[in-house]
């Protein structure tokens, strides 16, 4: 799989943290895996760590984007719009390997791909704050 294939399926799995328990992620993430196909046991553990990872700093994300979103409550915003920009923060923020410019531009893509037509401009708006 392609970074961006990656990113992308990574996005789907933290989609459903707004839909799921915490306790219910782990069986959602294999189900959504087994729907996938054939996936390389090296993708599946790397989609698996980066979900764990955001997940495990997603009240320090959520606080920072809180933060900067003014005039947005999280729970008012779009879960697609809040979901790419928690994965691109915390690439952003946590993951060395990924520089912050390309962060971006994968968030932008994801939001002209799954979010409306505002999705692009908002994400991008709300990650240049984050810099």
């Amino acid at each position: 799989m392609t970074r961006r294939q990656l990113r992308e399926n990574i996005f789907k799995m933290l989609f459903r943290e707004a839909f799921y328990e915490a306790s219910e992620l782990k069986e959602q993430f294999e189900l959504y895996v087994e729907e996938l196909g054939e996936v390389s046991e090296k993708d599946q553990e790397y989609m698996q760590q980066k979900v764990d990872k955001v997940l495990e700093h997603l009240a320090e994300i959520d606080t920072d984007i809180d933060e900067v979103a003014k005039g947005w409550k999280l729970s008012r915003m779009a879960k697609v719009d809040l979901t790419i920009i928690r994965l691109a923060y915390y690439e952003m923020k946590y993951d060395d390997d990924i520089p912050v410019n390309v962060a971006i531009n994968e968030a932008v893509e994801l939001a002209k791909k799954f979010g409306g037509d505002d999705s692009p401009s908002f994400v991008n708006g709300v990650l240049a704050k984050l810099v």
